[in-house]
């Protein structure tokens, strides 16, 4: 006989008392638990808070576009919903410590044995996953019932991670990254929200933001990686710069009006020196580097002419693979390729045990086929 399912509407008329005393909430989650025992509680659809949107005007080209379509189709939560969803969120959290502590599991050991679908969440997707756990049926659903609100929660609000994301995007990091890091800076914020502070998602959250954008900055902002110590003293210096009106003042001038120390100040003008990567594409083409551009003044000659020896001597034997075996070993006793000298005809005529106009004829033909467009454009920077 199926299960009768906990609807989101009969699970938020049990909490519905946290409202006006939100101290007794407790005692309100225990009463829900009995009114829930052995009922699932309803997964939502996740296009039930997504807008339609048109064919014609769904965002093509950029990752960039297409999220940010993704986002404005997404209908984010008024005030009073989103304190429900939080009710819920809670409940559902202690629902699942209480499933996995009969059934013995520790917080880890649920993470482990079960994996977030590739797809999303969504009332499809609930059986395979739960299928494919590894943990019991009951602590697998209540894992699910979780992350399912979590992901509510996180999707109807990523249109604050688009609002401040923008406000790094001076600063050269890839907007792509630091969205990655506000999504999971957003799911970091659903953990320890408390809606009984009566404050709203979006304040707690950007929170949240801020400090994940400026930490990937810390780590990320830079070609080399330099110490947030030093990355503080950086800022530091650079007010203490505008302060005194002048972008050349001496460490000893910086450190007395920035009240810092000497030694630091010089460590972060150091620090703040700007650097590129050898590495570093240019023009975009992915083709470019700008390694390839500078010279090396102290290279050696006789490396360099080892260096073409070597990929000289690569490209023979790539070529010599194109012939037959006794094309290929006619050649190479005529030029000398592999062994300790170049021989006559007379001499390849004698090792192989033909006549002389026939070992002429081999080589002839051996040379022909070598003859060709790609080979000769291959060798001509060789010959020049």
């Amino acid at each position: 006989m199926a299960k009768t399912v906990l609807t989101h509407a009969r699970l938020d008329e049990c909490l519905d008392a946290a409202s006006a005393a939100p101290e007794s909430f407790a005692d309100l989650v225990e009463a829900a638990l009995v009114e829930a025992k052995g009922r699932d509680l309803e997964i939502a659809d996740p296009m039930s808070w997504h807008k339609e949107v048109s064919v014609g005007r769904r965002a093509s080209g950029s990752f960039l576009n297409q999220f940010r379509q993704d986002v404005d189709s997404i209908v984010p939560l008024d005030r009073g919903a989103e304190s429900l969803l939080a009710r819920r969120i809670e409940f559902a959290r202690t629902r699942l410590e209480r499933a996995a502590g009969a059934a013995g599991l520790g917080h880890e050991q649920v993470e482990a044995g079960i994996a977030h679908p590739g797809t999303g969440w969504s009332p499809r997707t609930v059986d395979s996953v739960i299928a494919a756990s590894t943990l019991p049926r009951p602590v697998a659903r209540r894992w699910v019932e979780l992350h399912a609100l979590r992901a509510e929660l996180v999707e109807r609000n990523l249109f604050l991670v688009l609002i401040n994301v923008e406000r790094y995007a001076h600063t050269g990091a890839s907007r792509v990254d630091l969205i990655q890091e506000g999504c999971i800076a957003l799911f970091r914020a659903v953990d320890g929200f408390d809606w009984r502070r009566g404050l709203l998602f979006r304040t707690y959250a950007v929170h949240w933001l801020n400090q994940a954008f400026r930490n990937h900055l810390y780590n990320f902002g830079h070609t080399v990686r330099v110490p947030i110590y030093l990355q503080k003293a950086m800022k530091q210096v650079q007010e203490a710069r505008i302060r005194l009106g002048d972008p050349k003042a001496t460490s000893g001038e910086i450190a007395t009006e920035g009240e810092l120390d000497e030694h630091l100040v010089s460590n972060a003008v150091r620090a703040s020196r700007v650097s590129f990567s050898l590495d570093a594409e240019l023009g975009g083409s992915g083709m470019n580097r700008l390694g390839d551009y500078l010279e090396d003044e102290g290279e050696d000659e006789e490396e360099l002419e080892q260096l073409d020896r070597l990929a000289l001597e690569r490209d023979v034997v790539e070529a010599l693979a194109q012939l037959k075996t006794r094309e290929r070993y006619v050649i190479r006793l005529r030029f000398g390729i592999g062994v300790d000298r170049e021989h006559t005809l007379a001499e390849v005529a004698r090792n192989l045990g033909l006549s002389v106009e026939r070992v002429r004829q081999i080589q002839m033909s051996a040379l022909g086929r070598l003859s060709t467009p790609g080979l000769r454009s291959q060798f001509a920077a060789y010959l020049n």
